[in-house]
């Protein structure tokens, strides 16, 4: 909102026309959508108070000046936070929030900011901590459900070349819950939870935990429903400026945890080389 708080900060206004400055800028979320009535009926003013506060910086009425304070807006806040969980409201929050059509731009931005989050909320050791795990664990069981399952499909492919006993525990037929039955203290779980939590994410973290095994989340945020298990939590946020979750800081968080496996682990050079032999004779890559 800076260059909006400077004209009206230079701007000569009255008592009242400063009180709807003030209103305006501390909820300028809530004052982008809202009418001259609406603001003026909150603030116990007249109409005509808020259209010659308008009038005074210089635009030719409430309206274009909302449309000014819309686009800051917009500007300043590129993203639907996942705190919105349900698509149909997030689709009906992005026609209010998006005029522009540079889509491509806004979500680049939006996933550079979740990424620039990651970086600012994890420590790099953090990282360290999870792979030690993941590689002293017995067995390694991967869970992720529904729109996160390409992060644990991704995971469970490129952990599978580094180390043996790593299984999924999503399959059609199977629960993570029966995949898990023999789960203990040796053993550890990854799991991938974003909004909406899953309560069959829940349950299996619960199970990972009754049995003392080691527990690695990777979820948006430390108050996140299986934040309290984890043996190591790891967060970056999923806000996107569309009615789904931006995956990009999550998949940059298991690729990152990947690769700092990758370099605590002998012997991946040989195991890439007999995966293949074999997929070269099936020619599938």
């Amino acid at each position: 909102m800076s260059e909006l708080s400077e004209l009206i900060h230079n701007a000569n206004l009255t008592k009242t026309q400063k009180m709807i400055a003030k209103y305006i800028l501390d909820n300028s979320a809530d004052a982008c959508f809202m009418t001259s009535t609406e603001i003026a009926l909150k603030l116990g003013v007249s109409e005509s108070s808020v259209i010659r506060f308008s009038r005074t910086l210089g635009f030719g009425g409430f309206m274009d000046f909302q449309k000014v304070l819309r686009k800051e807006y917009q500007d300043k806040v590129l993203s639907i936070s996942s705190n919105i969980t349900v698509p149909a409201q997030r689709i009906a929050k992005r026609a209010k929030l998006d005029s522009s059509t540079d889509y491509i731009n806004r979500h680049f931005k939006n996933a550079l900011q979740n990424l620039e989050t990651l970086f600012a909320t994890n420590a790099l050791t953090t990282f360290e901590k999870a792979a030690d795990i993941i590689i002293a664990s017995k067995r390694k069981y991967i869970a992720a459900s529904r729109g996160n399952s390409c992060l644990g499909d991704y995971f469970l492919l490129y952990l599978k070349h580094m180390l043996p006993h790593v299984t999924s525990t999503n399959t059609a037929a199977i629960s993570p819950i029966d995949h898990m039955c023999n789960i203990s203290k040796e053993d550890c779980l990854i799991i991938f939870s974003f909004p909406r939590y899953s309560s069959l994410d829940r349950v299996t973290t619960e199970m990972a935990k009754e049995a003392g095994a080691s527990i690695v989340v990777i979820t948006d945020k430390p108050s996140a429903l299986l934040a309290q298990y984890a043996t190591v939590l790891i967060t970056v946020p999923v806000d996107s400026n569309a009615f789904f979750n931006s995956l990009i800081g999550p998949q940059f968080v298991a690729e990152a945890l990947l690769d700092t496996i990758s370099h605590k682990v002998n012997g991946i050079e040989k195991r890439l080389k007999k995966i293949d032999k074999y997929l070269n004779e099936l020619g599938i890559y």
